[in-house]
């Protein structure tokens, strides 16, 4: 292929990648600047705890309804108009001085975000060819974990020569800037007809109706249904673990407030590291081992972490876990962008979504209670060897070879 055809190619998924780049850097620095000003505020590690208890019931209010809207309206406004949106909520967040406003405008301003993602996902299967999606998406990943690492240096050093309210400002610029670069890319809906022009209508016979067609796209495609749960059931574990990560290094394997910095760090490098690996040799791995063995590794990693009981055997199991992320993200992608119907892929998205989230926020709370009842490293190292079985039936299910065709670079259109 020439360069000139290469470019061409290549020309609006870069811009989109440099956009989810600058999108992503921002919210690293945000949500960073964000805890500061609630622990400087009320001087409670529960109020910073709060945030993210506020953040998970707001995706899952969400989530409830936000894919009815997506659907039935244009991605790439909507998009926009997000976007601008948040970057408005998030400028005038440091005037509130009181923890009740401030939990108020997180609510509202993770919602915005939550609704971004599932819009920018049917964006992003809509623009990006079939062919050029696990490239891309490897790429994104890519550019998650750079946030991942340069995201949170980049608040830290706004922290040192301003405060955290300079570092907010920053991603009001970052989201303004993302919302402009949206705008210059094409309209991929110009010409085609939104989900159910008829019912436009917004009720909650609309919501209703919208949840039957998920539930009856579930039990006709359960094969699609069954990875889309198991890998929703990595992350919620993933995510419930997570939760304790910083108990279990300080308390359990007694590390200082300077060692858990260098594991936290050890993690960076992992993702960027595997990122980068992953990059390099996306094209020559099948997606369904991209999803399996990647999960399967990833659980590994965690079983490595919550069973050790020195400083060097943690870091190596917090970069396998960190290392093997980005190749089961990239698989995921690319398989939820080839097996979801485009036109239904708001409202899909949304309610599974609302399903995780509604589990991360329970099995959060059970593993909260757990570790004050028993202890800390038995509920993490339980969670592992759960998170390691449910890889391991994922890794099954993927390889099968009469489920080859799912991992085809084929792309369904409509329901």
């Amino acid at each position: 292929m020439g360069v000139n055809k290469l470019i061409e190619k290549w020309r609006y998924p870069a811009i989109l990648l440099f956009s989810i780049g600058v999108s992503s850097v921002g919210s690293w620095i945000y949500f960073i600047a964000l805890n500061l000003i609630v622990l400087n505020l009320t001087g409670s590690a529960i109020a910073v705890s709060g945030l993210y208890i506020v953040r998970a019931l707001s995706t899952l209010f969400s989530s409830f309804w936000s894919g009815s809207l997506i659907d039935r309206v244009n991605k790439k406004y909507l998009m926009i108009v997000l976007n601008l949106f948040e970057s408005l909520l998030i400028i005038t967040l440091p005037f509130f001085s009181t923890l009740t406003w401030i939990y108020s405008m997180v609510f509202v301003i993770t919602m915005a975000s939550s609704m971004y993602r599932p819009t920018s996902m049917t964006y992003i299967t809509k623009l990006i060819p079939v062919e050029q999606r696990k490239r891309f998406n490897s790429l994104r990943s890519l550019l998650d974990s750079g946030a991942f690492v340069t995201g949170p240096a980049i608040a830290g050093l706004l922290f040192t020569i301003g405060t955290p309210n300079m570092a907010i400002y920053l991603n009001a610029i970052a989201l303004f800037l993302s919302a402009c670069i949206t705008f210059g890319m094409p309209n991929v809906e110009a010409n085609q007809q939104l989900a159910s022009k008829a019912d436009a209508k917004f009720s909650y016979k609309v919501l209703f109706s919208d949840w039957k067609l998920v539930i009856r796209f579930s039990l006709k495609n359960p094969y699609i249904m069954m990875i889309y749960l198991l890998f929703s059931a990595m992350m919620v574990m993933m995510t419930a673990t997570d939760s304790l990560e910083a108990a279990f290094a300080t308390q359990v394997l007694s590390l200082s407030e300077g060692e858990y910095g260098v594991l936290v760090g050890i993690a960076g490098a992992g993702v960027l590291v595997g990122s980068l690996m992953n990059t390099a040799i996306v094209e020559r791995i099948p997606t369904a081992w991209l999803i399996g063995l990647g999960s399967l590794i990833t659980a590994l990693g965690y079983l490595i972490f919550t069973s050790s009981y020195t400083f060097l055997i943690a870091s190596l199991g917090c970069f396998i876990l960190s290392f093997a992320m980005a190749f089961a993200n990239t698989g995921f992608y690319t398989f939820y962008q080839n097996n979801i119907p485009v036109d239904s892929m708001g409202r899909i998205g949304s309610i599974y979504g609302f399903v995780e989230a509604l589990f991360i926020i329970i099995i959060t709370a059970v593993f909260g209670v757990a570790a004050e009842i028993t202890s800390i490293r038995y509920v993490v190292v339980c969670a592992a060897i759960i998170m390691f079985v449910v890889a391991s039936v994922l890794l099954i299910f993927n390889v099968q070879p009469s489920k080859v065709r799912f991992y085809r670079n084929i792309s369904k259109i409509n329901d």
